[in-house]
């Protein structure tokens, strides 16, 4: 395992791409230290802003980076990685883990913007909150979430899974507003309470709020009532859920799961049935 401690606080924010076990693998320490980085408009190598540690991995194992400290102002951990194991002990800032393609990533702490953006394998685990644009792709572009799965075990906050094309991401705390917007497919699983505008311009997909939902888009129409909900392989959440298709403006035919007896407010839907 090799271990990153930051040497100074950081005042600008740092293209940190380099961090990732596909660039680290292979090389000697003093090539690590050598890497690239940028800090603001100013070229920079990983030496100037880390100490290296290095703890020999085993025969035939990934490569694994830790990181230790406040890196909210560093951005791109992990981008387009596809092995190995990166490991935070800290908060980290915008773009973790964007386009990524496998092995995993967990952090102890809070994660900015655009969390694994158009990623597509992998797995990110999140011990803290994340902030807006989890899953999504920036703006202008349509390309969401392909693969892969984010836990967060904290709160997240608007358009988680915008986009979403393929993948699963489970949220165990609160969700933002436009959760799952213009969703094509996939999971999105929100445990606690979600803002309004759940699944908004979605066509197809499956979104499970399992508290409390400010109120459904009058373009989604109630099909059932649920007694349970499946999340992934091995996982589903008991109910009953309310079930509501959508979104009917995009003919879509999405899956918005609503826990019944968190939302009373709803109750008026079941004079559709």
């Amino acid at each position: 395992m090799i271990t990153l401690s930051p040497k100074r606080a950081f005042d600008v924010p740092v293209d940190a791409e380099s961090i990732k076990p596909d660039v680290f693998a292979g090389k000697s320490i003093d090539e690590i230290k050598s890497l690239p980085f940028w800090e603001g408009n100013r070229r920079r190598v990983l030496d100037d802003f880390f100490k290296v540690d290095h703890e020999r991995e085993g025969p035939g194992e990934d490569v694994s980076i830790r990181i230790v400290g406040d890196l909210t102002k560093l951005k791109k951990i992990g981008a387009r990685m596809s092995l190995g194991r990166i490991l935070v002990e800290g908060s980290v800032g915008v773009r973790l883990g964007e386009e990524m393609k496998g092995g995993n990533i967990i952090v102890y702490g809070n994660v900015g913007g655009w969390a694994g953006s158009m990623m597509k394998g992998g797995t990110i685990e999140i011990h803290g909150a994340a902030s807006d644009y989890l899953g999504a792709p920036y703006r202008g572009s349509s390309e969401g979430m392909h693969g892969g799965k984010i836990i967060v075990f904290g709160d997240v906050g608007n358009e988680a899974g915008a986009h979403m094309r393929k993948g699963l991401i489970k949220i165990y705390g609160h969700a933002g507003q436009f959760v799952g917007f213009r969703m094509r497919d996939g999971t999105i699983y929100v445990q606690k309470d979600a803002e309004a505008r759940a699944g908004a311009c979605m066509t197809s997909g499956k979104i499970v709020v399992g508290g409390f939902l400010q109120s459904v888009l009058p373009t989604f129409s109630i099909d059932g009532v649920k007694e349970k909900v499946k999340i992934e392989e091995g996982e589903t959440v008991a109910g009953p859920f309310y079930l509501f298709l959508g979104d009917l403006t995009e003919h879509g035919d999405g899956k918005l799961y609503v826990h019944k007896e968190k939302n009373p407010h709803l109750s008026h839907y079941e004079k559709l049935l």
